[in-house]
Order: C-alpha cells, then sequence, then structure tokens
C-alpha cells in the first residue's frame, strides 16, 4: 500500500515539475524574442541576443555606448552593481525614466517585451 502512495506523489511531483518547466522554458522563449527587439531598435544585429557573453558586451555597448564594462560583470560585487546600474541605463537609452528601471530590475522579462515591442525608440547612451 505504501508502495503506491510514494508513487502517486513522484507522479503529483512530477506533473508540477513539468508544468514548471514549460513556464519558465515559455519565459525565457519571450526574453528571447524581445531581447531580438531590443537589438534590432538599437540598430544591432538580431541574432546577437543569442550568442552568450557577446549579447551581454552589446546590452552594455547599447545602454553605456561602452561594450567592454561588461568586462566588470566577472569582478564579484562589482558585477552585480554595473548589472543594475546597466539596467537603468538601457532604460534612459531607449527615452525610459528611473521608474522603468526598477521596472527591468524586478520584471525584466515584462518590461524588456515593452522595450522591445512598445513605441519606445533608441536614442542612445545617457
Amino acid at each position: 500500500m505504501e508502495g503506491n502512495y510514494d508513487a502517486a506523489v513522484a507522479a503529483v511531483g512530477a506533473g508540477f515539475y513539468a508544468v514548471y518547466m514549460i513556464i519558465m522554458l515559455a519565459i525565457c522563449v519571450l526574453t528571447i524574442v524581445a531581447m531580438w527587439k531590443v537589438f534590432v531598435k538599437a540598430g544591432k544585429p538580431g541574432w546577437a541576443s543569442l550568442i552568450p557573453f557577446y549579447n551581454t558586451y552589446c546590452l552594455y555597448d547599447i545602454a553605456w555606448g561602452n561594450g567592454w564594462l561588461f568586462l566588470l560583470t566577472f569582478v564579484p560585487c562589482v558585477g552585480a552593481i554595473f548589472g543594475i546600474i546597466m539596467l537603468f541605463k538601457l532604460a534612459k537609452a531607449f527615452g525610459q525614466g528611473t521608474g522603468f528601471g526598477f521596472g527591468l530590475l524586478f520584471l525584466n522579462t515584462i518590461f524588456i517585451l515593452i522595450l522591445g515591442f512598445g513605441s519606445s525608440e533608441y536614442v542612445g547612451p545617457q
């Protein structure tokens, strides 16, 4: 009897895990599509959003005007701080304010979608 109970719990757990993974995959795909649009709006090739490290270089180039600052992300603590500042500078580069920067920080996928598919235009690093 106990073996059936364990199997049922495992099945329910596997079901929840499968649903969770499908939702996470959908969020990842949405983020990639939105980043592609953001890159194109900023005059970068859209495919650059798919290449690890190069996409970070391009994102820093869009936000700061100097892509090589992305190397600071490899320095502990400094990388996290520069990553947060980069999100606020990205918002400014698209003519948005500080509130939008907080949106990029806390609800990244939603606000990247807004940047990519919204009416915001790239104005350059501020």
